[in-house]
């Protein structure tokens, strides 16, 4: 069974939400299914194609609604989740109580965290430090300004990597990644250091020329 995840792409909400909600369904739903992302970008006029949704079951998550009849389910935490009234009015008649969207929620992962364990009983503990970060990220709760600059944390410094890497191949190896490891073991493979060394160097120059 083919399980097709869209995401926000190049956002560390985006690639949490979709690790949060694989193990989710994985462990609640479908132990043996065959996950697939599909990262998405934010635009004036984003037009959902019909071979999107090309899974048994498919998921949209941090990212706009979709009216597709082929949509299993839906999380977000935009106030701009809607294209227009129609995919609104969509969104409100749906029964099948897996749409869900609360423009309240500093970020998606946590949105989903929450609504897995008040409705369907399901919690992943281990991954507590992933939601946790993701709100710090999308709610840009930072306890100071140093902590988003400085990088020094695994979370701050995949947040460079995630957003700087130019293709997607690599942000949907890391959604793999943070489904089972942790953050800083995530930061530790060879693969991103190899991204984050010359982006880190670029964003202490960037520093640099600020202060200046």
């Amino acid at each position: 069974m083919l399980i097709r995840v869209l995401y926000h792409d190049h956002c560390f909400d985006g690639a949490a939400s979709a690790a949060y909600f694989t193990r989710f369904l994985r462990e609640k739903f479908y132990p043996d299914g065959e996950f697939a992302y599909t990262g998405m970008a934010h635009k004036a006029s984003q037009l959902f194609e019909d071979n999107f949704f090309d899974g048994d079951v498919n998921a949209i998550v941090d990212f706009k609604y979709s009216s597709n009849p082929k949509l299993t389910w839906w999380f977000d935490h935009h106030q701009s989740a809607f294209l227009n009234a129609a995919d609104e009015a969509h969104f409100r008649a749906d029964t099948t109580g897996r749409k869900f969207l609360d423009p309240g929620s500093k970020s998606c992962t946590k949105f989903i965290a929450t609504v897995a364990r008040e409705r369907f009983g399901y919690e992943a503990p281990d991954l507590e430090d992933l939601v946790n970060w993701a709100d710090i990220v999308d709610g840009a709760q930072y306890s100071c300004a140093e902590e988003a600059v400085e990088l020094r944390s695994s979370a701050t410094q995949l947040v460079l990597v995630i957003e700087g890497v130019e293709d997607s191949e690599t942000v949907q190896q890391i959604i793999r990644w943070m489904t089972a490891l942790k953050l800083d073991e995530i930061v530790a493979q060879p693969r991103i250091q190899e991204i984050y060394q010359p982006l880190y160097q670029k964003h202490l120059d960037s520093i640099d020329i600020i202060r200046k």
